[in-house]
């Protein structure tokens, strides 16, 4: 199976890693809806055994849950895959979340994610916000600590931007960043991957499928019958001005997918993966069958000419 390396560190991960955040459930303020933790582990195992090396999850996903459930699925299977978490979210007995990066903080939160997924180290220990703002420092040189301490191993960033980022290398060398890149969201592609590359930082695209808008599988009626705890009923992409432009892109995907034997995400996979700032993409799975319909990504590489009419569709599109 092809790997590539992340960043700085010794961690040769495959193309595609197994998103966490759905598998949190419900009842917290960013769930996707209810889910059964069985169907969540036969999905990761599912994963696993289709060749995915890494899982990405976050100490608030499900408030602690998604952490729970990963450790489940991992328990007694030979061969483990790395497993990154992250921190800086942070939550009271009534749920609310809230935002810290202070030192005490993220320390504790580290030893809440270790106790939870029952494990000794943490392969990926990321800022999951650069929030709050005047906390970057501290929190990221408590990351530092951490790695100096054998609490994890590599240590990373989400969501930054370049000044931030910046900020974070003055302390100590970043191992990873990861944002939020599909073809509907393209923030990231002027200043913040050249910066990746020049800086040999790894680049964990969340979303590629911006969150189920290009599977193919999502249409209006769907949307409007999501969940009431499904934060995506509340997302900009999935309400107009921008809803009828990405559902044109996804069929545009289906077309382009279909000549080679592949779905639309797999093809959206494939576009943020043509991208050479990107180490790998996180999929957020909560099914075994879900499993099935994105792993052809791992190996579907679009041609230039496929690329060209992608960014031609998407310039007219709206």
């Amino acid at each position: 199976m092809q790997t590539r390396q992340l960043g700085n560190s010794d961690l040769n991960i495959t193309p595609l890693g197994v998103g966490a955040w759905a598998i949190g459930g419900a009842d917290w303020a960013f769930a996707w809806g209810a889910q059964e933790d069985d169907a969540s582990i036969r999905a990761i195992h599912a994963a696993l055994d289709a060749g995915m090396n890494w899982i990405d999850t976050a100490n608030v996903y499900g408030l602690g849950h998604s952490e729970e459930v990963v450790a489940k699925a991992l328990a007694g299977r030979a061969g483990k895959p790395y497993v990154f978490t992250k921190c800086a979210r942070v939550w009271d007995e009534n749920r609310r979340i809230g935002r810290s990066l202070k030192a005490d903080t993220v320390r504790r939160e580290c030893e809440a994610s270790l106790r939870r997924l029952k494990s000794d180290v943490i392969d990926l220990y990321q800022i999951h916000w650069p929030e709050p703002e005047e906390e970057v420092e501290e929190g990221w040189a408590t990351l530092a600590r951490l790695k100096e301490e054998g609490k994890v191993r590599w240590i990373g960033v989400s969501n930054f931007n370049v000044d931030q980022m910046r900020r974070a290398q003055a302390i100590t060398p970043i191992t990873s960043l990861q944002p939020p890149y599909s073809l509907i969201r393209r923030e990231v592609e002027p200043e913040i991957l050249p910066y990746c590359v020049e800086q040999k930082i790894g680049v964990l695209a969340y979303s590629p499928m911006g969150s189920g808008m290009l599977t193919g599988a999502m249409t209006r009626e769907r949307i409007a019958n999501l969940p009431e705890d499904d934060w995506r009923r509340r997302g900009p992409q999935f309400q107009e001005p921008l809803l009828t432009r990405n559902l044109k892109l996804a069929d545009k995907l289906k077309e382009i997918g279909a000549r080679h034997g592949h779905n639309a995400g797999e093809a959206a996979i494939a576009w943020v993966l043509r991208n050479p700032a990107v180490t790998g993409a996180i999929v957020g799975i909560r099914s075994a069958e879900q499993v099935a319909g994105v792993i052809g990504a791992m190996e579907f590489r679009l041609s230039q000419d496929e690329i060209n009419e992608i960014e031609s569709f998407a310039q007219n599109a709206g």
